[in-house]
């Protein structure tokens, strides 16, 4: 008896100890999982998303072959726009200094027209590309902010509690009223009705071919074969490889909080005409290229609009293996390198492009045009991607709008020279459709056809404003002054960029006249604009000087970027 009560015991202790270890470790794995409880809700985002949208295996894409050109006359030049993604305007080379050499991106300027004060339309990608195929002010449509989902707002919120930068992101209260009267984020987009490039160019002939990013809406309505393109191969998500693939070699920015989003959420997708999503082919800057080429070739007996809208060099950072190694190590780091590596590709795909044309008998009448949707981004931690200008990517600084941008077009184009007029992505549209010998239907455009300056026919400058509006934050440039003002936090600035183009010299103390001045041309043209058509959730600190890589204080100057 008394055997089995110490047994009874001792199984006893041995129960409470092994409930007790239990308990013990199911604290500390919810204590784990409070700690990294942001990490667990971006990998959940990332499972539902891979869940939702699953994505089948490669699938080749046939172009449809294009008729011939039986017009009358001159058969019409090609329209080709190449598009690349928060690329700085150091990180080409044609400049005369960049990271690596861009020999292809140089000889294009060297044969066309680079345009020194080259400007997007906006500091951020949508809006940008909105503008550029438009020829319109966005803001006069409503789209002034990126599309994101409402449930973004609570993810980024958790985010921001993480985010150990000295200042974070702040959250805008946004009234009911509001909320219920903007747009769900399906239909977020460039509105239907509004005339785009590719459907004015469809209508007169033209061949419309759509590859790569669109951002411009996820509804059918919005999607590009209902804005005018006949094709369309489309980026359905943001890897350019695979993370485990072979090929690739990746650069991961720890300190950046939504450079985590993406290595969770994003895919390896593309479709083709809104069919189902499948693996593109190769690291995808390359593959775009490889598109691009065949749909040249099936479109070569017609006239024909090419949009390829790459998305190098947008984060996540992953370079191809074979152009890591190609770059060689004389980098200050990995991330450097990767990066240069990304630029090397986007150089490669210019080069393989206008050697298509050049092989088809196209290259003399095509109109060319390159430039990046807006300056480079602080987010990948490399503070000389702009230089020699202030700012980022999300800042109406040179830095964040002042862009490569470069015209080819030789049977019209005087080559190797340089405009040094402020031009921007808003006149993308008219010049393509003057090239074309087109009137644009819109009944206000904001654009410019610069052919006529280019080539010597009018003189002077194409415009005496540009504006550029991201809710309460705003700046205009004119007659070689810029303002900036802000309500959060509530600021003005003036810079004389015609002899202070890197923007050092505050000058809105000294010159309130020319502060008052600006202030009614701006004020004038919000008067034009619409109510943005779904509200901004946040306001994003953006450092002006500095990368989140850097030993960023609260005494570094900052703007919060609306969205």
């Amino acid at each position: 008896m008394q055997r089995f009560k110490i047994e009874f015991l001792m199984a006893m202790s041995r129960r409470a100890k092994i409930l007790a270890a239990t308990g013990l470790l199911l604290v500390s794995v919810l204590v784990l999982a409070y700690a990294n409880r942001t990490n667990l809700i971006i990998s959940l985002v990332g499972f539902v998303n891979k869940v939702a949208n699953p994505v089948g295996p490669h699938q080749p894409i046939s172009w449809q072959q294009g008729g011939v050109w039986e017009g009358k006359g001159q058969r019409p030049p090609n329209i080709v726009v190449i598009l690349t993604d928060d690329m700085g305007f150091n990180d080409v080379s044609y400049h005369g200094e960049g990271l690596i050499e861009t020999p292809h991106i140089d000889r294009l300027a060297a044969e066309g027209v680079q345009f020194s004060n080259g400007y997007a339309g906006s500091a951020v990608c949508a809006t940008s590309r909105a503008m550029l195929l438009t020829g319109r002010y966005a803001s006069r449509f409503g789209f002034e902010f990126t599309p994101v989902p409402d449930r973004f707002g609570p993810i980024l919120q958790q985010l921001a509690k993480t985010d150990p930068m000295p200042r974070r992101f702040e959250f805008l209260e946004i009234s009911d009223e509001v909320r219920g009267a903007a747009l769900p984020f399906d239909a977020r987009g460039l509105p239907p009705q509004e005339i785009t490039l590719p459907e004015e160019l469809r209508a007169k002939g033209y061949r419309t071919l759509h590859i790569g990013k669109w951002h411009l809406g996820r509804k059918e309505a919005l999607l590009p074969r209902a804005q005018g393109f006949d094709e369309s191969l489309f980026m359905e998500s943001g890897l350019y490889l695979p993370i485990d693939d072979p090929n690739v070699v990746n650069a991961r920015n720890e300190f950046a909080v939504l450079d985590k989003v993406q290595w969770e959420v994003l895919n390896y997708a593309a479709s083709f005409n809104q069919g189902p999503l499948f693996r593109p082919k190769g690291y995808l800057t390359d593959y775009y290229t490889d598109e691009a080429v065949k749909a040249i070739k099936a479109n070569k007996d017609q006239p024909f609009f090419l949009y390829l809208a790459h998305w190098g060099i947008h984060t996540p950072l992953q370079a191809s293996s074979q152009d890591y190694q190609a770059v060689g190590d004389n980098f200050p780091d990995h991330r450097s390198r990767v990066y240069a590596a990304m630029i090397r590709a986007v150089d490669r795909s210019v080069g393989r492009v206008m050697q298509a044309l050049k092989v088809h008998g196209l290259d003399e009448n095509t109109l060319v045009i390159f430039t990046s949707d807006n300056g480079g981004a602080n987010y990948i931690g490399m503070p000389d991607i702009n230089k020699p200008y202030r700012g980022f990517k999300l800042s109406f600084f040179e830095g964040g709008t002042h862009v490569p941008f470069i015209m080819r077009w030789p049977q019209k184009l005087p080559s190797g020279e340089t405009y040094r007029h402020p031009i921007s992505h808003l006149d993308i549209m008219p010049t393509a459709l003057g090239a074309a010998k087109m009137v644009p239907q819109a009944k206000l455009m904001d654009g410019v056809n610069l052919l006529p300056y280019m080539t010597g026919q009018k003189s002077g400058a194409p415009r005496d404003t540009l504006i550029w509006r991201s809710g309460d934050y705003q700046a205009i440039l004119s007659k070689g002054w810029k303002m900036q003002r802000s309500k959060l936090p509530e600021k003005t600035r003036l810079y004389h960029v015609a002899q202070d183009p890197t923007e050092q010299k505050d000058m809105s103390p000294t010159r309130p006249e020319k502060i008052a001045e600006l202030t009614a041309l701006l004020d004038a043209h919000n008067r034009q604009q619409m109510t943005p058509k779904w509200p901004s959730n946040a306001l994003m600190p953006i450092w002006i000087d500095k990368t989140p890589a850097d030993n960023v204080t609260l005494a570094d100057d900052y703007i919060l970027w609306p969205n």
